[in-house]
C-alpha cells in the first residue's frame, strides 16, 4: 500500500504529524526518527511523499532534503518549520523541497499541504499528451475567477515545462506550487478582494475532487473580474504572465524571505514565499495587478 513518510525526532510530534494525515483510504504513515532511518526505508520501498522536521540529530532536514533530491528525486519532501529553524528551512528550500508548513499552523495546513503535493505528482488530471515532441508554444488563457479552474490549467502547464526539459519531476512539484499560489494570489487576493486569512481559509480542497471530497467543496464565489495568463515555453525557459482586474496593491511590501527567513514561520504571505524561492525570477507591474513569473531550463537544451 502507498505510503507517506514522516520523519521527527520527537515522538510526540510525528505522532502528531502522522495522526493528522491519516484516514485517507488512498495511504497511509510510516515513521522514521532521523535522516538516516528515512533514507533506509527509502531504500526498501518509495513514499508518495515525505513530510520531515528540520532540526534532528545524526542527520538533519536540511541534508535529508538534498539526499532525497539526489537520490531519489521523484519523491517530495515537505518540512514542518519551528520558530528558530528559519534559516535552515531556506536552504532547504532551496536544494529541493516542494512545500513547507510551520509546525504552528500544521493542524490547519499539513494535510492540504501533502494532498496538494500528492495531486500534482500523481497524474490524475488526464492530460496524456506527448509534449516531449514540442519545441516551443505560446498559450494565452482568459479565466473566470474560479479557484477550481487553477488545477487543470496548472497541471496542463507543468506537464508542458516537463516535457520541454524546463523541469525536472522535482521541480515540476515546485513549479506548479509557485503557479498555484500565484493564480490563488490573483483571484482571491486580487479580483475578490478577500484578506491573507479569509483567502486561505477559502482554499478548495484538492483537484480533482473524490466523492468523500464533495461535501467539503467550497461554493463558487461569484465575481465577474478575469485572470488573463500568458505562457511563453521554450526550450530555454518557461514565462508566466499572470494579470488579474482587482485594484492592485503597493509591491514594496512584498517580504524578501531571503533577507528575513522569518517570514518562512509567520501567520501570512506564505504563498508568495514559495514563489520567490522556487521561482528564478519574480517580478509585480507598477499597480501589483500583474505577476511575471520565470522559470529557466534546468539542463542545457539540445
Amino acid at each position: 500500500m502507498n505510503y507517506v513518510l514522516v520523519v521527527d525526532d520527537s515522538l510526540v510530534d510525528r505522532r502528531l504529524a502522522g495522526h493528522l494525515l491519516e484516514g485517507s483510504s488512498e495511504y497511509h504513515v510510516e515513521y522514521a526518527g532521523n535522516g538516516i532511518e528515512a533514507l533506509e526505508l527509502l531504500d526498501a520501498r518509495l513514499p508518495l511523499a515525505v513530510v520531515t522536521d528540520l532540526q534532528m540529530p545524526e542527520m538533519d532536514g536540511m541534508q535529508l532534503v538534498a539526499a532525497i533530491r539526489r537520490r531519489f528525486p521523484a519523491v517530495p519532501v515537505i518540512l514542518m518549520t519551528a520558530h528558530g529553524s528559519e534559516d535552515i528551512a531556506l536552504q532547504a528550500l532551496t536544494v529541493g523541497a516542494a512545500d513547507y508548513v510551520p509546525k504552528s499552523q500544521l493542524v490547519a495546513e499539513l494535510r492540504k499541504s501533502v494532498a496538494d503535493v500528492l495531486a500534482i505528482t500523481s497524474g490524475k488530471h488526464g492530460h496524456q499528451r506527448l509534449w516531449h515532441c514540442l519545441r516551443s508554444e505560446e498559450l494565452q488563457y482568459e479565466l473566470e475567477s474560479d479557484v477550481r479552474l487553477i488545477a487543470p490549467l496548472v497541471d496542463e502547464l507543468q506537464q508542458l515545462a516537463g516535457g520541454l526539459g524546463i523541469v525536472d519531476q522535482a521541480d515540476r512539484v515546485r513549479l506548479a506550487k509557485s503557479l498555484t499560489e500565484a493564480l490563488h494570489n490573483a483571484i482571491r487576493h486580487g479580483n475578490q478582494g478577500l484578506p491573507p486569512d479569509a483567502a486561505a481559509a477559502a482554499s478548495p480542497p484538492p483537484w480533482p475532487p473524490t466523492e468523500t471530497d464533495d461535501s467539503r467543496r467550497e461554493p463558487v464565489r461569484p465575481c465577474a473580474r478575469h485572470v488573463y495568463v500568458h505562457a511563453l515555453f521554450s526550450p530555454h525557459e518557461a514565462r508566466f504572465t499572470i494579470r488579474d482586474e482587482g485594484p492592485g496593491f503597493d509591491v514594496s511590501c512584498v517580504p524578501d524571505v531571503t533577507a528575513n527567513p522569518v517570514h518562512l514561520t509567520g501567520d501570512g504571505g506564505r504563498g508568495l514565499v514559495l514563489v520567490h524561492l522556487f521561482m528564478d525570477e519574480v517580478s509585480f507591474n507598477s499597480s501589483g495587478t500583474e505577476i511575471t513569473l520565470v522559470k529557466r531550463a534546468c539542463r542545457p537544451a539540445t
